[in-house]
Formats: structure tokens, C-alpha cells, sequence
């Protein structure tokens, strides 16, 4: 008994000596990084805060309806899963990942979402929004709504 257990501390004691790191790190070159700017937001990010405050790239108005059920799980134009409980819109001609604000015209409700999928697919309308979206807009039943739409961010081309 007393032999295997010098063989069991030997052993550790021989693993515990080995040359393999256990954690790395970058060699410090004395150069400061700065933090990186998130590139792309995604459908989980719904705090648009710092987009909040800036002056509209361009501004339009007409119909906006919503899309939910039916579509949730699918794969938007981007290659994303729709997820009718993210802050998103479709629209046939911003770049993705482009950042707008919603105002609901008729009760002044407005949110901001991220531009990932193509649509509406119906004539006349000029953005749908996702299930989550036109809930804070006030617009589920009646399903459309007359709304301005304010480009804040335009995304990748």
C-alpha cells in the first residue's frame, strides 16, 4: 500500500513539473489596443441605446405590417433565423444590419430595430416588422399601421 501511494505522489509531482502551459497570453508588445466596435448587431442585441440620440440618415412614411407565426424558425434573406421576439424588420432596399426607428403615427409609439430580411411581400407597404415590434407599437390588432421610418445606422452594403 505504502508503494503505491509513493507512486501516486511521484506521478502528480512529475505532472505538476511538466513544460505544457496551462493558460497563455498575448505577448505584451507595448503597443494599446483599443476595445473593437461590435461590427454587427445581432437579433439577440435589443439594446440600441447608442443609436437612440443620432439624427436621422433619411426619413420615409407609408404602411408597415408585421410578420410572426408562421415564420418563426425560418431563415430571413441574411441567413438568420427569424425570431419573431427580436427587434428586426423587413425591408426591400437597406443595406442589413442597417439600424431604423419605428413611430407609430397614429398613437406616437416607436422602437428601433436592425434591418435582416427582405419584404413586405404586399403592394404598398414600406416595412415589416416582427411580432415583438408591432406589439410595442400598438399595432397587432388592426395588423398594419401608418408609420414615419427614420434611418439612423445604414449596415453592410
Amino acid at each position: 500500500m505504502l508503494k503505491y501511494n509513493f507512486l501516486i505522489l511521484l506521478s502528480l509531482s512529475l505532472a505538476a513539473c511538466s513544460s505544457i502551459p496551462r493558460f497563455t497570453s498575448e505577448r505584451n508588445t507595448g503597443e494599446i489596443r483599443k476595445p473593437e466596435e461590435k461590427s454587427k448587431i445581432t437579433s439577440e442585441d435589443n439594446n440600441f441605446a447608442m443609436y437612440e440620440s443620432l439624427t436621422p440618415l433619411e426619413t420615409f412614411a407609408g404602411t408597415a405590417s408585421y410578420y410572426a407565426g408562421e415564420f418563426n424558425g425560418r431563415k430571413t434573406s441574411n441567413s438568420e433565423t427569424y425570431n419573431m421576439n427580436a427587434m428586426t424588420a423587413a425591408q426591400p432596399d437597406l443595406p442589413f444590419n442597417s439600424i431604423v426607428r419605428v413611430i407609430n403615427i397614429e398613437n406616437g409609439k416607436s422602437v428601433l430595430l436592425r434591418i435582416n430580411d427582405r419584404g413586405p411581400q404586399m403592394k404598398g407597404r414600406i416595412i415589416d416588422v416582427s411580432y415583438a415590434a408591432a406589439r410595442k407599437l400598438g399595432m397587432i390588432s388592426n395588423g398594419t399601421a401608418k408609420v414615419k421610418v427614420e434611418v439612423l445606422k445604414l449596415g453592410d452594403k
